[in-house]
């Protein structure tokens, strides 16, 4: 991977981060390496250079986001289908996907620029949202999508099909579709499995199922899944990666499946996943 035009995304309303972007940037240019900055950061700067967010992924060859899994999320959303890596710098709280840390940045960008690092790829989700068959929304996600009644609506069915055979229909709360790297997000809430993140599949997970024996199921990554809305009894909400939502209502459809184009991510060269699943999900303390 040849890097001539770096992109950074930081987290926003974090003044501190500036500065740190600033030497970096500096770091960049002495190797000969452009860097570019949204343009909320770049006016916070003394002389970054700014691009509008949507416009970066056309104009860098790699993109660091630095942050915290919040962050990571919505620039996956961002990268979706350009083929640009995503390099994550955890400036954040939990920071399970920014995997990196502030203090191994420059030493990691070294190795990027030497082209010793892995460059891995994480399966995106391509949600549609259809009523009387017009398009009502469309969103890629790297977690995952959910729909789930609001805090005064009742139980909702969700009549599920996978490839168009009927599975079954959920009366609960909701009904998580997560990827492999979205089943330590809302999905292990919801006492849905860990799934290792280059694993083809997808995750479909009840929330609060009235029928005690719908349990969590792990399907293959090429199936289709198509979700109808049942009659609804006050709010009901999809909404991607936590963070982008839509208000549904009765006998709306979403079809989900795999995007064609996965997420390229620079992986740590200083843990691995177990050992980044091991330390956040603080397994083997007291």
């Amino acid at each position: 991977m040849r890097v001539k035009t770096v992109g950074v995304l930081g987290k926003k309303r974090l003044q501190a981060l500036v500065a740190r972007v600033e030497e970096f940037a500096e770091w960049l240019g002495v190797r000969g390496v452009r860097c570019l900055v949204e343009e909320e950061m770049a006016e916070l700067s003394r002389g970054l250079e700014g691009c509008p967010a949507p416009e970066i992924p056309s104009r860098v060859d790699l993109l660091v986001v630095m942050g915290g899994d919040g962050t990571f999320l919505s620039a996956a959303r961002l990268l979706a289908g350009s083929n640009v890596p995503l390099l994550g710098v955890n400036a954040g709280g939990l920071g399970f996907l920014t995997e990196i840390t502030l203090e191994e940045l420059f030493p990691v960008m070294e190795r990027v620029l030497r082209g010793e690092v892995s460059i891995g790829t994480r399966s995106m989700l391509e949600a549609t949202v259809f009523r009387d068959h017009r398009e009502m929304a469309h969103h890629r996600v790297l977690n995952d999508v959910v729909i789930t009644k609001g805090a005064l609506a009742r139980i909702i069915d969700l009549e599920t099909f996978i490839d168009e055979a009927y599975l079954t229909t959920f009366k609960a709360d909701g009904l998580i579709v997560s990827t492999p790297t979205g089943s330590t997000a809302y999905n292990l809430s919801a006492g849905g499995p860990i799934v290792y993140p280059s694993l083809g599949s997808i995750i479909l997970t009840p929330i609060c199922p009235h029928t005690l024996t719908n349990r969590p199921i792990i399907l293959p990554d090429e199936v289709i899944i198509t979700i109808c809305v049942g009659k609804v009894h006050g709010d009901v909400y999809l909404t991607f990666d936590g963070q982008v939502g839509y208000k549904v209502e009765e006998g709306d459809r979403t079809v989900i499946r795999i995007s064609p184009e996965p997420l390229l991510v620079v992986q740590s060269p200083h843990r691995n996943y177990f050992e980044i699943l091991r330390n956040k999900l603080h397994w083997g303390t007291r």
